[in-house]
């Protein structure tokens, strides 16, 4: 069993930056895919961002490419989405996700784990 807890959202204008974290317990961090997903109100769940195991490959979604970083610090047992250039339209509760793979997982049925959520609220 894996828990993750995530932290760092908050209110923050247009333009600005947010760093979220997640901290996983449980199993072998460093065995886990990991990824960032975000839901609006009314709106399904949407991919963010993802990383593999080692660190060394991620993608983006389209949205948030170039604007949005992810990555990884095993010894803390941590992931970070680092969010520039705030639009409203980023806001939404931003949740993380683990499975036990190798590869970059950007799909919502591709993870078993799933942290409670942060707020990111972005003001125009």
């Amino acid at each position: 069993q894996v828990q993750l807890v995530e932290s760092g959202g908050g209110l923050v204008q247009a333009g600005g930056s947010l760093r979220l974290s997640c901290t996983a317990s449980g199993r072998t961090f460093r065995n886990y895919a990991m990824g960032w997903f975000r839901q609006a109100p009314g709106k399904e769940r949407e991919f963010v961002a993802a990383i593999n195991w080692s660190g060394g490959s991620t993608t983006y979604a389209y949205s948030v490419n170039g604007r949005f970083t992810m990555s990884r610090d095993d010894a803390k047992n941590t992931v970070y989405l680092q969010m520039s250039s705030l639009k409203p339209e980023d806001t939404a509760v931003y949740y993380c996700a683990a499975v036990n793979s190798r590869g970059v997982v950007a799909t919502t049925r591709g993870y078993n784990y799933w942290g409670q959520g942060t707020q990111v609220t972005v003001s125009s």
